[in-house]
């Protein structure tokens, strides 16, 4: 049966960022999580690039032919990203994209991976799945904890950088353009990597810090 590390309380915490700064030895450590509902926005006009003494324009409507979720994993290692997208966000995609990985990683290594609460990651099936593959342990980020998820990082240098002044004139050529992008050298989140582990580690130590000291005590007060 698949690990299922955490639920509710600060070892959650501990060891989401413990797998990022102490990662087990000759095991793969995995951030995932799903971009969903991504646009494919069609602009009505093209977009006028900056110039000297000019900002950057565009319209401000759009053509929307509708939408897709990227499904992606992010070595912690080496900041690879392993990526698909599929027209909806359930879990039987989910259980396509888990295949997915599980045909590409090394067979003889075990696999901590990081995620968030969503339902899609804790149907029966999804259950099912896991405990037929006991190599894989599953660490779940607090509610509205998110940002603990260094994929998301990655989603957020996929926006900047190829999604939000894209035009796509259909859905496939935005996949394409995602596809495009998961493939090229510039996708590789090493560096974004290091800035998201030193936050970790920053904030964690301010938080032991904190934890250590305790105020005084207020002065009773009469009635």
């Amino acid at each position: 049966m698949a690990h299922l590390a955490g639920a509710g309380s600060s070892p959650i915490y501990r060891g989401a960022v413990g797998l990022y700064m102490n990662p087990p030895d000759r095991a793969i450590v995995l951030c995932l999580d799903e971009k969903s509902q991504v646009q494919a926005l069609d602009r009505t006009q093209p977009l006028l690039p900056m110039r000297p003494g000019m900002a950057e324009r565009r319209t401000h409507d759009y053509v929307r032919h509708g939408t897709t979720s990227l499904f992606a994993a992010l070595d912690v290692a080496t900041g690879k990203v392993i990526g698909t997208c599929h027209r909806r966000h359930r879990h039987q995609e989910f259980l396509r994209f888990m295949r997915l990985l599980d045909e590409r990683l090394p067979r003889d290594q075990e696999v901590h991976l990081i995620l968030d609460n969503y339902a899609t990651h804790k149907t029966p099936a999804v259950k099912r799945w896991f405990a037929q593959h006991p190599r894989y342990h599953l660490h779940f980020t607090p509610t509205s904890a998110s940002w603990l998820n260094l994929v998301e990082r990655f989603f957020s240098e996929l926006t900047e950088r190829r999604i939000r002044r894209g035009v796509f004139d259909s859905v496939q050529a935005l996949k394409e353009a995602i596809m495009a992008y998961l493939d090229s050298p510039s996708s590789t989140a090493s560096a974004d990597l290091t800035t998201g582990q030193e936050t970790m580690r920053s904030f964690f130590s301010i938080r032991t810090l904190a934890g250590a000291i305790r105020p005084a005590p207020r002065p009773a007060v009469r009635a």
